[in-house]
């Protein structure tokens, strides 16, 4: 799996006009499974999000995660995650098929609540709108292959 972790004071998901999701101060994760991803990788980059210390302490420096924070996250499939770039189009051929991309963005959704995270979501497979004020801005890059 892939993921885009933006450091956010708020963010929101809209749907055909309907926002479908929104956090205040958190994390904004867009979320791609790829071809071969067990369910161990949801569950380790759950782990990973909720755990990255990318807010400050009061001294200013990243030394506080979600958890510490008690802040929400938005998260979003992004199935453009797994673009491969070679030429001028993209491709999207090392992305899970939809139907196991579903499974495994809704139990990384899942895995990130377990940590006692509130969790809002967008809609899988449909076209969003993605509203956020970045932090920072900070923005992480994770991959499950790259541990």
């Amino acid at each position: 799996m892939r993921a885009l972790v933006q450091r956010v004071s708020q963010a929101s998901v809209t749907v055909e006009g309907n926002v479908t999701g929104e956090i205040g101060k958190g994390l904004l994760v867009l979320v791609c499974a790829m071809r071969g991803d067990t369910e161990a990788q949801p569950e380790w980059l759950a782990r990973k999000v909720v755990n990255l210390r990318i807010f400050p302490d009061d001294e200013g420096r990243m030394n506080r995660s979600l958890l510490d924070i008690g802040g929400s996250a938005l998260v979003v499939s992004q199935f453009t995650l797994a673009a491969e770039t070679k030429g001028n189009r993209p491709g999207f051929s090392t992305a899970a098929p939809p139907q196991e991309g579903r499974k495994f963005y809704e139990l990384f959704s899942d895995q990130v609540r377990s940590h006692g995270v509130t969790v809002a979501n967008g809609i899988f497979g449909a076209d969003m709108k993605v509203a956020l004020v970045n932090d920072g801005p900070v923005t992480i890059w994770l991959d499950t292959e790259v541990k």
